[in-house]
């Protein structure tokens, strides 16, 4: 749905201008972790009167109110992708830069384990896999 997050943000008593809007609706539609400036990009095919700072501003205040998550995958960049109630980890391919959304019964459960064991419960996590695929090419990053 286009129209999710500005959704959101209007139920958090966000103010939206034309410009939250129109990023707003480019990351509802983002299919990938987009960072700022491919967010720009994105937008500015839209409306170039949007700038970059304006992107920055916008994915700063949609994170504060919790609607955005940012995320760091080692690549000197800030991404982001909608937050969700459904839980999932990433696996970041380190040759092409693709993120990987997937869930992992098993994996959630050793968490779990994990913490019990060292005495904790376990309230929130994120779990982040570096990898490179399985090829005879892929012995060097």
């Amino acid at each position: 749905m286009p129209d999710r997050i500005e959704k959101l943000c209007v139920e958090k008593g966000l103010r939206m201008t034309d410009q939250r809007r129109v990023i707003a609706r480019v990351l509802s539609t983002a299919e990938d972790h987009p960072d700022a400036e491919e967010l720009h990009r994105r937008a500015a095919a839209i409306d170039d009167r949007i700038s970059l700072a304006t992107v920055y501003r916008t994915v700063r205040l949609f994170e504060e109110a919790g609607i955005i998550e940012r995320h760091d995958f080692r690549d000197g960049r800030a991404r982001y992708e909608e937050a969700s109630e459904d839980h999932h980890d990433h696996l970041i391919d380190l040759k092409s830069g693709e993120v990987i959304e997937f869930v992992n019964e098993e994996i959630e459960r050793l968490q779990e384990a994990v913490a019990r064991k060292l005495g904790y419960r376990l309230v929130d996590h994120r779990l982040e896999l570096y990898a490179v695929p399985l090829k005879k090419d892929a012995d060097t990053v």
